[in-house]
C-alpha cells in the first residue's frame, strides 16, 4: 500500500513532529530548505496511477519533546512546575472511551514534560497514570512494566529520562495505528496537543522579541494539520466534538497576522530553485493572551478540571 504524506506546515513547525508511519525523519537544515507553503497531494489520483484499491494517508502528529527542550532553552531552564500539569490522582475520573483517550495524550505529555525538567520525583507518578490509562484504550504492548524500573534506574540521568519518556510516546501512538484505533488515535493526539500547549503558554510570559512566544505562534501551523488529521475519524461522535473545539481554537490563532519578511525570491542554485524571503507570525499581547484562554478553556473541558 502506498503512504502519501500529507502536511499543511510551516518550515519551523515542522521540526516538531514525528511520522506516524516512520520514526524517521529531517533534519534541521533539510527543514530549513523547505518553503513555507506545502503541497497536498491529490490522493485519488495516486491511487488511480498506482492501480491500488486504497490508498494509505499519512499525517505528521506533533511530539511535545522539542516544544518542552526549546522553551527549556531559551525561556525557562530551572522550571519544575507540576501545578501546569493534570494531576495523576485525577486519572481514575476517566472512566468513558473519549476521555480516556484525550487524557492518555495528555498524560503522556505530562510525562515528557517531567523527563525534560528533570522532576524525577513526579515522574513514577505520571508513567503510573499512562499506564493506567494506556491500559484502558488498548496500547498496554507499548508501556513495558519494566519502564517503571528503568525511570527509577535512571533518575540522576536525564538524557536517559527523556529518551524513556519519548519512546513511549512514539511507541503508544503507532501501537494505535497499527491496531486501527483510528479514533482514539485522534483524541489522544488532540490530547497531547492541547496539554503541550497549555504547558507552554503557562511558562512562557509575553515579550514581542521571546523566541518562545513566535514558537507557540507557530502552533498555528500545527492546529492546521491536526485537524486536517482528525477529519478523517469525524464519524465518532467523541472526534467531532473535539474537533469543534479545536476549530474554535483555529479561529483565534488566525488572528495572528502574517508579517512579510522581505520579498519572496526565487533564484538558482546548482540546479535547484531556492525560495528567500518569506513571512513569519507576528502576535500581540492580546492574541496571546486570547490563545492562553481558549486553550485553557479546551484543557479544562478535556480533563474535568475547573
Amino acid at each position: 500500500m502506498k503512504k502519501i504524506i500529507i502536511t499543511t506546515l510551516s518550515a519551523v513547525a515542522l521540526s516538531s513532529f514525528f511520522m506516524l508511519t516512520s520514526c524517521a525523519g529531517g533534519t534541521k537544515s533539510d527543514t530549513d530548505n523547505m518553503a513555507t507553503d506545502s503541497t497536498k497531494v491529490d490522493t485519488a489520483k495516486v491511487a488511480k496511477q498506482s492501480n491500488e484499491s486504497s490508498t494509505e494517508m499519512s499525517y505528521q502528529i506533533p511530539s511535545p519533546k522539542e516544544m518542552f527542550v526549546f522553551i527549556k532553552q531559551v525561556a525557562s531552564k530551572n522550571n519544575k512546575r507540576v501545578d501546569v500539569l493534570n494531576s495523576p490522582d485525577n486519572a481514575k475520573n476517566y472512566a468513558d472511551a473519549k476521555s480516556q483517550a484525550l487524557n492518555f495524550g495528555i498524560y503522556s505529555c505530562d510525562l515528557t514534560y517531567c523527563s525534560i525538567f528533570q522532576i524525577g520525583t513526579d515522574m513514577l507518578k505520571y508513567f503510573k497514570a499512562v499506564k493506567q490509562l494506556g491500559d484502558a484504550v488498548g496500547v498496554s504492548s507499548s508501556i513495558n512494566p519494566d519502564m517503571a524500573k528503568s525511570l527509577e534506574k535512571n533518575m540522576g540521568n536525564p538524557d536517559s529520562l527523556v529518551e524513556i519518556a519519548d519512546n513511549l510516546y512514539f511507541s503508544s501512538f503507532e501501537t494505535m495505528q497499527n491496531s486501527q484505533q483510528g479514533n482514539t488515535l485522534a483524541l489522544s493526539v488532540a490530547g497531547g496537543y492541547i496539554e503541550g500547549l497549555s504547558i507552554a503558554c503557562n511558562l512562557v510570559k509575553y515579550d514581542k522579541k521571546n523566541p518562545a512566544v513566535e514558537r507557540i505562534a507557530d502552533e498555528k501551523y500545527t492546529l492546521d494539520n491536526i485537524i486536517d488529521f482528525m477529519k478523517k475519524y469525524e464519524s465518532d461522535a467523541g472526534v467531532k466534538e473535539t474537533i469543534g473545539k479545536l476549530e474554535e481554537l483555529r479561529t483565534t490563532f488566525n488572528q495572528v497576522t502574517e508579517k512579510q519578511e522581505g520579498k519572496v525570491a526565487v533564484k538558482e542554485e546548482k540546479g535547484t530553485k531556492v525560495l528567500g524571503g518569506g513571512s513569519e507570525l507576528e502576535m500581540t499581547e492580546a492574541q496571546y493572551k486570547a490563545i492562553t484562554d481558549k486553550v485553557t478553556s479546551i484543557r479544562n473541558s478535556f480533563t474535568g478540571n475547573k
